[in-house]
């Protein structure tokens, strides 16, 4: 597998393409909404929210992906059409329609996502110029563009791709994401759009980007809020040649892999740019009795706001993250747990160890920091990615609508 650039355009057949349409603001000087199409029939599959309160677009794209065909993806960014009645469901499709109208594809298999304020409806007049717009600077070079287009309190667009190879021949997965603030597991406030030029059946495109996002976009934490409008869709249009790739062969676990490193990719670089962040760390747990029980334990300790205070104020408080590991759920021998910072030891079986304070606060000043969760119990394991709690986080949300 090995990084190429273009990111949703780096695979064969698609072609994307962004516009300023005054959603962000009334002058219009900022890309507030893009157009990802796919030039052949594509198979589609989308894991959304799992908010009870969903927004119009994450109803009508689940309904898309029960069809499992998808040609085109149109997002706007500065509102999420949330909260917004029959209004907001009648506004998905009659963008939909445009969309369908401008690149000519089928209007059942055109996908549409919103992020932004709440509870404001869409102005429809500029979502329509918006759409147009899109349409008119469709290019296999869009993808930068798009991945801009899509930010709100993002500080820089994510985009990637790569190439892997195959026995017929390499295929390309390429991606671009935004989301920086209620980024909870359950996925974020986060859009995510893969697409690839390999060729898969609906359902199992389906049965594997669940897999992926459970362990990815399902491992991150900025903060614990969980959005009305998370959606991870993924485009695949076969566009590479060859058969479709099926479970059970070399290929497909090959398509797997680089799927699931993507993602995960992905799902790190919304945590480097978490609303106010200063530190990524990565918590891992290992020893548990099962994986789940490992899942417990890190997600405990990455949601932890004490935690998560102490990772900022540069503290190594070894007590906040055995603390937050007692109270996950997760069945566990107290005695037999220990925990390593950035590769120092701080507790060992039950108890701190005699380390140097100055050491381990010297390894908490780095950008990235690991933490190791070390018990007795098994074989379970599992990792977790998440980011500090600072001044900036409060004071970006505090004033997001003003």
């Amino acid at each position: 597998m090995n990084s190429v650039s273009g990111g949703v355009c780096a695979p064969r057949g698609f072609r994307a393409g962004a516009a300023a349409a005054g959603i962000k603001n009334p002058q219009g000087t900022r890309l507030d909404c893009a157009l990802i199409l796919s030039d052949a029939p594509a198979a589609v599959a989308g894991c959304f929210t799992t908010n009870r309160v969903k927004a119009a677009p994450v109803l009508w794209d689940q309904g898309v992906c029960v069809g499992g065909a998808g040609r085109a993806v149109f997002v706007n960014s500065g509102n999420a059409n949330a909260c917004t009645g029959d209004r907001g469901l009648d506004d998905v499709k009659s963008i939909a329609a445009l969309v369908a109208s401008a690149a000519d594809v089928p209007v059942t298999e055109v996908l549409v996502c919103s992020t932004g304020v709440i509870g404001v409806p869409l102005p429809m007049d500029r979502m329509e110029r918006g759409v147009r717009a899109c349409a008119a600077a469709l290019s296999p070079e869009g993808g930068a563009d798009a991945a801009r287009a899509i930010m709100t309190t993002d500080t820089v667009p994510k985009e990637f791709a790569v190439e892997v190879p195959l026995s017929g021949g390499a295929v390309r997965i390429g991606s671009i994401a935004k989301g920086s603030g209620m980024i909870a597991p359950n996925m974020a406030t986060m859009l995510c759009f893969i697409t690839t030029d390999a060729a898969l059946a609906p359902a199992d495109l389906q049965a594997l980007l669940r897999r992926c996002t459970e362990r990815t976009f399902n491992r991150i934490c900025v903060d614990n809020d969980t959005s009305t409008n998370d959606t991870v869709l993924c485009l695949a249009n076969g566009q590479a040649g060859g058969s479709p790739l099926t479970p059970g062969t070399a290929d497909f676990d090959a398509f797997a892999e680089a799927l699931e490193a993507l993602c995960a990719e992905t799902a790190k670089a919304l945590v480097r740019d978490g609303e106010g962040a200063t530190k990524f760390i990565e918590i891992t747990v290992e020893g548990a009795a099962t994986d789940e029980d490992a899942r417990l334990v890190a997600r405990s300790v990455a949601q932890s706001q004490l935690c998560k205070t102490a990772f900022f104020g540069e503290d190594p408080n070894w007590g906040r993250i055995a603390c937050a590991a007692g109270y996950s759920g997760a069945d566990f021998d107290p005695s037999g747990m220990s925990i390593v910072l950035e590769g120092l030891t701080i507790f060992q079986d039950g108890r701190p160890t005699d380390y140097e304070e100055a050491d381990a606060a010297a390894r908490m000043k780095r950008r990235e920091v690991r933490v190791r969760v070390l018990l007795s119990e098994g074989a379970g394991r599992a990792a977790w990615w998440t980011s500090d709690l600072s001044h900036d986080y409060v004071s970006i949300n505090a004033d997001y609508r003003s």
